[in-house]
């Protein structure tokens, strides 16, 4: 008796030490997205799954060992694809209760974060409202009502504002990870290299790449975040 008791503790701490659970409250119209993503991470194939275990391990080893980590999300025109990874990291870390997780972006060069890439988003769920220069707004983005909102805009990579060392550089696009053989101040970098989604600007077809991207996007940034504050919870 008393043996099948241990037991059953051994696997309910077990169990409880796996399961994640989310610690922000966000706001209502992106749960729906979120509940999808979340329930979709599974899909993503066994390959590319392996290949993002590596920056897992490597978010893991420097929450555990500085208590925070910095990554820069970096594209050519820091209006896509790279806004895209900021944000969703970023909502994936309060999601999951990740204080430690500070995200960012930029490019190779500045221009504007992209309407598309805004609107998106809003279809996504998240509240966005524009400020500032209307060539280059800084678009204030929100996931849940007790944080503060993102800063989202153009910038170059390495400009005011983003991190200068001991970052993780996330290459969003192959051209930018061509032009920057070496990006300063990071100490690692991944290749994600996702499909621009402006190759079906002015079509029928616009939104729908959009939000498939950005689906794509929030998926594998999810599965990172979920990742991570499972091994970091059993850590606990």
């Amino acid at each position: 008796m008393i043996r099948t008791f241990l037991l059953l503790a051994a696997i309910m701490t077990a169990h409880t030490q796996l399961v994640v659970t989310s610690t922000a409250e966000l706001i209502e119209p992106l749960q729906p997205f979120v509940d999808r993503v979340t329930a979709s991470t599974a899909q993503i194939p066994a390959a590319r799954r392996e290949f993002l275990n590596t920056i897992v391990e490597d978010v893991t080893a420097r929450i555990q060992s500085d208590d925070k980590v910095s990554l820069n999300f970096i594209c050519t025109h820091n209006s896509r694809r790279s806004h895209l990874g900021q944000v969703w990291f970023q909502v994936a870390a309060e999601h999951y209760g990740l204080p430690q997780i500070a995200t960012y972006s930029g490019g190779t060069e500045a221009t504007a974060c992209n309407i598309r890439t805004v609107r998106a988003l809003r279809r996504a769920g998240l509240s966005i409202v524009a400020t500032g220069p209307e060539s280059n707004p800084v678009y204030l983005v929100q996931c849940a009502e007790a944080t503060e909102p993102m800063r989202v805009f153009s910038k170059v990579y390495h400009g005011e504002g983003n991190p200068t060392s001991q970052y993780i550089a996330m290459m969003c696009c192959s051209d930018a990870d061509k032009e920057c053989p070496i990006v300063v101040g990071s100490d690692a970098r991944y290749p994600l290299h996702y499909e621009d989604p402006k190759v079906a600007d002015n079509t029928s077809e616009e939104s729908d790449r959009y939000d498939e991207r950005c689906f794509q996007i929030a998926q594998e940034m999810f599965y990172i975040v979920g990742e991570v504050a499972k091994r970091v919870n059993a850590a606990e």
